[in-house]
């Protein structure tokens, strides 16, 4: 149901840039026509708020990756730099539960660890909303940081770094499919002691799951029934630990691909002395409006960098 919702949407929301891309050719061609220059601007005005929307409808095009829906697990580690980069850590925390809040997610602190004097060492947030993870997913990698430090008593200016990873929440309540294709099943007679009636009939119970070679028995019960209950249980049992180990794999593969954090691995630069610029060192896109993205104001990043992913997306396709 969630996810025809969230199709229906999308569709109206088609639907409703073309009624306004109709209306606005409308207005401009019924103001060319009569020469009314205040119906032609207001042709004009809706046009360019259709561009912004279709701008907007195709970037959410993006988020449809297997977790893009789901809420985000997002980490900040303070990097080497004592308290000037834990407090760097603790502003980059709050910078992300400002965009959250911002955009009606919900926040929920996991774990914190204070630093010594000031700061955050490391902190772990829940962001829980539609697309959290989509959105958040380009944040990860290194933040570096230059300002006069208000730490050091000569006032010089001071360069930290904090690093951000962003994973998806994924739901361990999984239901395990089994289709009975993928199955063998056998029956045969039980082994050692337990009775004429165990020791005459074929209640054991052997299934082997085809595609990943697993096989599970139970002869434990005089029923067969029960026996081919308890094999399946099993069976569902063996094939959720494969699924947590493969998880495990991709977080490890995920977690080798972390880099130091230090020069030359940073991913976007705020620079707040001697100048005001904050720049996404990955597609280029700037500020100078530094206050506004350290309150939340993140999303010409974020949008810039899922269309840097698709550009590269279709890059590969080509």
């Amino acid at each position: 149901m969630r996810e025809r919702t969230r199709i229906a949407g999308q569709i109206d929301g088609v639907k409703a840039l073309e009624r306004e891309l109709e209306d606005a050719l409308t207005l401009i061609e019924l103001g060319e026509a009569e020469g009314d220059q205040a119906t032609l601007a207001e042709g004009e005005a809706a046009l360019r708020r259709a561009v912004e929307v279709a701008e907007k409808r195709q970037l959410e095009t993006l988020l449809s990756g297997e977790a893009d829906a789901n809420d985000a697990y997002l980490e900040v580690h303070a990097g080497a730099g004592g308290t000037e980069a834990q407090d760097w850590a603790e502003i980059l925390q709050r910078m992300y539960v400002r965009w959250a809040e911002q955009h009606g997610y919900k926040v929920e602190w996991l774990e914190e660890s204070p630093g010594e004097e000031a700061g955050l060492k490391s902190a772990t947030i829940r962001v829980s909303g539609e697309n959290a993870y989509g959105w958040l997913k380009t944040e990860s990698g290194v933040h570096r940081l230059v300002r006069i430090s208000p730490f050091d008593s000569q006032a010089r200016r001071h360069t930290s770094f904090s690093s951000v990873w962003v994973y998806p929440v994924v739901d361990d309540t999984i239901e395990v499919e089994v289709l009975d294709k993928d199955l063998r099943v056998d029956t045969f007679r039980s082994s050692g002691a337990g009775g004429q009636h165990v020791n005459k009939t074929d209640s054991a119970i052997r299934i082997t799951h085809i595609p990943t070679g697993i096989v599970v028995s139970c002869q434990a019960d005089r029923s067969q029934h029960r026996n081919r209950a308890m094999a399946m249980a099993m069976l569902k049992a063996r094939l959720y630990e494969a699924e947590l180990q493969k998880r495990e794999a991709e977080a490890a593969k995920a977690e080798a691909a972390k880099t130091d954090i230090g020069w030359g691995h940073q991913i976007r630069s705020y620079v707040l002395q001697p100048y005001q610029m904050v720049k996404d060192l990955r597609t280029g896109v700037e500020t100078s409006a530094t206050q506004a993205v350290l309150d939340g104001d993140l999303d010409r990043f974020m949008a810039a960098s899922l269309a840097a992913r698709l550009g590269e997306g279709e890059g590969a396709k080509a």
